[in-house]
C-alpha cells in the first residue's frame, strides 16, 4: 500500500498534560498522520492521552518498548491492542520467545490480520558504536540492528523501528514489506540533540523508510505547522 506523505509523517508527542494534547493534535491533526505517545506522555497521563487523539480522528503509536519476560510483555500488549493504536513496539533485546509471545498472544485476541502493527526496537538511536560497547554489544552498530530486525521477522513481527542509517539494508536483507519506523530525523539546519544516528526526512524516505518520527523540528520550531508542511513537502 502506498502510504501519502501525512500518513508517514509521526509527531512525537512528547509532553506531560492533556492540555497540551489536545493543543498540539488541534494544531497539526491536519499536517500528521499519527501521533506518537511515548514513556513521557503515557506515565503522566496513561491512556487518556490516546482517547484525546482518537476523539480527534488520528491515529496512535504507542512508543512504550516493552521489554520483561514473555508472559508480562504479551499481557502488555493485548492491554495495548486494547487501546485500538495503530501500532505500539517491544524491545529486541528482551529476545525472540518475548518477541513470539507477544505476537501470538496479539494475534489470539484481535485476529489475525486485525491486530495492530507490532514493532520491534533494535538499537536506539542515540547510541553510537561506543555506546554500545559499554553495555556489552559488539559493534558495529549496523551489524547488530541487522541481527534484531532478523530476529525481530523470524518471530512475526511486522517491523522494526531503527533509525534511518540502517533502514536501506534491512528492505534489502528482510523485504520490502518489512515495516521500519525511523526516529533520528533532523532538518539540514536542525540540532543533533542526543541523536547519534540521523538523516533528513528526504534521505530517509529515499533510504526507503516507511514512517518518520519527527518531535523536537517540529515542537521547537517558531511555526510548528510551518515545519510540519516543510517536511511534508521534502518527502513527495
Amino acid at each position: 500500500m502506498m502510504l501519502t506523505p501525512k500518513q508517514r509523517l509521526i509527531f512525537a508527542l512528547d509532553v506531560v498534560s492533556v492540555n497540551e494534547v489536545r493543543q498540539w493534535v488541534r494544531l497539526l491533526k491536519g499536517y500528521v498522520g499519527i501521533f506518537k505517545v511515548g514513556k513521557e506522555l503515557f506515565t503522566a497521563c496513561g491512556p487518556k492521552a490516546v482517547d484525546i487523539i482518537h476523539s480527534a480522528g488520528s491515529e496512535v503509536f504507542l512508543d512504550l518498548k516493552f521489554h520483561d519476560i514473555p508472559n508480562t510483555v504479551a499481557k502488555a500488549g493485548v492491554a495495548a491492542a486494547g487501546l485500538g493504536v495503530k501500532m505500539f513496539n517491544v524491545h529486541t533485546l528482551g529476545g525472540l520467545k518475548m518477541m513470539e509471545a507477544v505476537r501470538e498472544a496479539v494475534d489470539k485476541t484481535c485476529g489475525k490480520g486485525k491486530r495492530p502493527i507490532i514493532l520491534g526496537v533494535t538499537i536506539l538511536t542515540s547510541m553510537d558504536e561506543k555506546a554500545i560497547k559499554q553495555v556489552g554489544i559488539q559493534g558495529p552498530v549496523k551489524r547488530r540492528v541487522l541481527h534484531l530486525a532478523s530476529l525481530a521477522k523470524k518471530a512475526g513481527l511486522d517491523g522494526v523501528v531503527a533509525s534511518p542509517l540502517e533502514v536501506k539494508d534491512i528492505k534489502k536483507k528482510l523485504g520490502k514489506g518489512f515495516i521500519t519506523v525511523t526516529p533520528g530525523i533532523r532538518m539540514s539546519d536542525s540540532k543533533p540533540d542526543d541523536q547519534s544516528r540521523t538523516m533528513t526526512p528526504k534521505e530517509a524516505i529515499s533510504a526507503g523508510a516507511d514512517y518518520i518520527v519527527v518531535g523536537r523540528p517540529i515542537r521547537e520550531a517558531k511555526d510548528p505547522v510551518a515545519a510540519a508542511n516543510k517536511i511534508l513537502e521534502e518527502v513527495r
